[in-house]
């Protein structure tokens, strides 16, 4: 019977030894994939928001040297009564924008979802989407000749049905409706994509099962196409919100944010102290303040949204 020597244990390697240096390779290469959106962020969002509240300290015309003031070009805001005035037609404005977008852009997404052939499906969706792709001055330059007083089209269609001649852009009522319109007509279009794209998240067993239980179809979306949706609705609420109330190219091709200030809204007004009249420092602090209350109106969006988004 032959005898052996037996090999010396093996050393077991510390199976925690490599943690460390697994996880500090993996944080280099997350690092690595958001370089580009932090550079991008650092060099367009935080570097232009910290030069504009420097500047709202200052009195600064462009043309010479600026003068530290404190807080004295906040303190001007509080006194502006038109300020106050341009913020009532900016919410007036954005307001109806959003729920256009919301409502009318659920209605017709949800239309757009149902039998129907394919060519014009898909004819409908490249309809609403393709003036959202077009740039926002043509398509307010476009309006403008469509809802001129004497030539538009739009007065003509209505003097068919025996309609008198609107002022679309020339009047304190109609202006800010042109706006609403001219912008809905633009945005609508990007609310429709993610709606459908929410719609078709939806899985089909819910609305068989619905159906087997006899729900007829008001009762389907409430019970299950509504709350499945919510959390697209809530994203599109959040988006439609800050994009509607920092609107520009609308109000200023169409109406020029008249007449007087009925359909001028807060970037306009902005831009107008800013490089109309010279006044950077007024025109920053005006624009903290703005960024301030997009902040806030967020912020209480982002609260209320717990009692009525579910999240499957």
């Amino acid at each position: 019977m032959t005898t052996g020597t037996i090999p010396p244990a093996a050393v077991v390697a510390d199976p925690g030894r490599g943690v460390p240096r697994r996880r500090r390779r993996d944080g280099l290469a997350a690092l690595g994939f958001l370089s580009p959106s932090i550079v991008t962020f650092l060099v367009f969002v935080f570097a232009p928001t910290a030069g504009v509240l420097y500047l709202s300290f200052y009195d600064w015309n462009l043309l010479s040297d600026g003068e530290f003031v404190g807080l004295a070009n906040f303190d001007r805001l509080v006194h502006d009564e038109r300020l106050l005035g341009v913020y009532g037609s900016t919410a007036y404005m954005a307001v109806a924008i959003l729920a256009v977008n919301v409502v009318a852009g659920l209605l017709l997404a949800v239309l757009l979802e149902t039998r129907m052939p394919r060519w014009l499906r898909g004819f409908f969706r490249l309809s609403f989407l393709f003036p959202f792709v077009v740039s926002a001055s043509a398509v307010a330059l476009i309006w403008r000749f469509l809802l001129n007083k004497d030539l538009g089209l739009v007065n003509w269609a209505l003097g068919l049905a025996g309609v008198d001649r609107i002022d679309w852009l020339g009047s304190s009522a109609f202006a800010p409706v042109s706006v609403i319109l001219v912008n809905s007509w633009k945005t609508i279009g990007f609310s429709i994509l993610v709606y459908i794209a929410g719609l078709q998240a939806i899985p089909d067993a819910l609305k068989e099962a619905a159906i087997v239980d006899g729900a007829n179809a008001w009762t389907r979306f409430w019970r299950i196409t509504f709350p499945m949706l919510s959390p697209t609705i809530f994203f599109l609420v959040v988006i439609n919100t800050i994009n509607s109330f920092q609107i520009f190219a609308e109000p200023r091709v169409l109406t020029q944010g008249g007449p007087g200030d009925a359909s001028r809204t807060i970037v306009e007004y902005l831009y107008d102290r800013a490089f109309g009249d010279f006044d950077l420092g007024y025109a920053s602090a005006i624009g903290i303040t703005f960024m301030l209350v997009l902040i806030v109106l967020t912020a209480i969006q982002f609260r209320l949204s717990r009692r009525w988004t579910f999240y499957e």
